[in-house]
């Protein structure tokens, strides 16, 4: 299957795995909003810190503009495979197709280094 529009890079399967394991430690020693409308308003602020997009995403409209605007705000943000795994992993119990770390927590360390990668595949 090809990949959805806003995805600008390909995540390795390890990536993957620790970007899910952020998103568990800031839901349980941090702050995570869930869901596009959220999450668009948390980076517009300056908020974000982190941004994390589903990529089984229908329509993928609706995370049509989060990777630019992440850009533009320079925050660092990752792609999981499934909003299903997202949301259960944000703490939701239910898919979600985006979340936004406004604070790690005890994944900061965790999350410094995915960010340092994460810029590596964004070249």
């Amino acid at each position: 299957m090809d990949k959805p529009m806003y995805v600008r890079y390909e995540m390795p399967e390890e990536l993957v795995d620790k970007t899910y394991q952020i998103v568990e430690l800031a839901r349980d020693s941090g702050k995570v909003r869930k869901g596009t409308n959220e999450v668009t308003k948390i980076v517009e602020r300056g908020e974000a810190v982190f941004v994390v997009m589903a990529e089984d995403v229908d329509p993928q409209e609706i995370l049509a503009h989060m990777p630019l605007l992440c850009e533009e705000k320079g925050v660092p943000y990752a792609y999981v495979p499934s909003k299903q795994e997202l949301g259960v992993a944000s703490g939701l119990g239910k898919a979600t197709a985006s979340v936004s770390i406004t604070d790690p927590g005890k994944g900061r360390p965790l999350l410094d280094g995915v960010a340092k990668e994460l810029k590596k595949l964004m070249k």
